[in-house]
């Protein structure tokens, strides 16, 4: 009880003081701010996966608190990516020798240019993630779970996708 009053005294002084807890920067949530985030290049076999992953990436900044626009005209910041990579790798073997788990892995490189001055912020290649699904003599069923991974390491991606992008802007 004691240190919960002595953190609360401390918060209250602190603001006190002018000074306020915010999370991201101005630009961030500058509503004047225009990013351009085009579809990733795709060089995967999932038809889709590179428009999928920018889409993802405009939501999950949209969510991450970003209060701009998006689109190419008078853009301040371009975010180009290529999916590189989107494979499927056994992880575990049933006792009749087929696939019971996956693991799928989706690898994008991403650029961020600020366009007036046409600087890099932010260049990465090769950012991973990955996500397991379960496979079964169904084919739909399999199908269904990998597209469900395919989301799922798509969301993981834009989420560390815009945590970077917040803290460069």
């Amino acid at each position: 009880m004691k240190r919960a009053l002595i953190a609360l005294a401390l918060l209250s002084a602190v603001a006190g003081c002018g000074y306020r807890l915010e999370s991201g920067s101005a630009r961030f949530t500058d509503p004047s701010v225009r990013m351009d985030v085009p579809p990733f290049a795709n060089r995967s076999t999932t038809p889709d996966a590179g428009a999928v992953i920018a889409a993802g990436f405009r939501e999950e900044l949209r969510r991450s608190g970003f209060r701009g626009t998006f689109g190419d005209v008078g853009a301040n910041y371009l975010v180009e990516g290529t999916v590189r990579d989107l494979r499927s790798d056994i992880f575990s073997h049933g006792t009749d020798r087929f696939s019971i788990e996956n693991r799928l892995t989706l690898v994008v490189d991403v650029r961020v240019v600020e366009v007036v001055r046409g600087g890099v912020l932010w260049k990465e290649s090769g950012l991973t993630e990955t996500a397991s699904f379960y496979a079964g003599p169904d084919a739909q069923y399999t199908e269904a779970n990998r597209r469900a991974a395919f989301e799922e390491v798509v969301r993981r991606m834009a989420v560390r996708m815009s945590h970077i992008l917040r803290v460069l802007l």
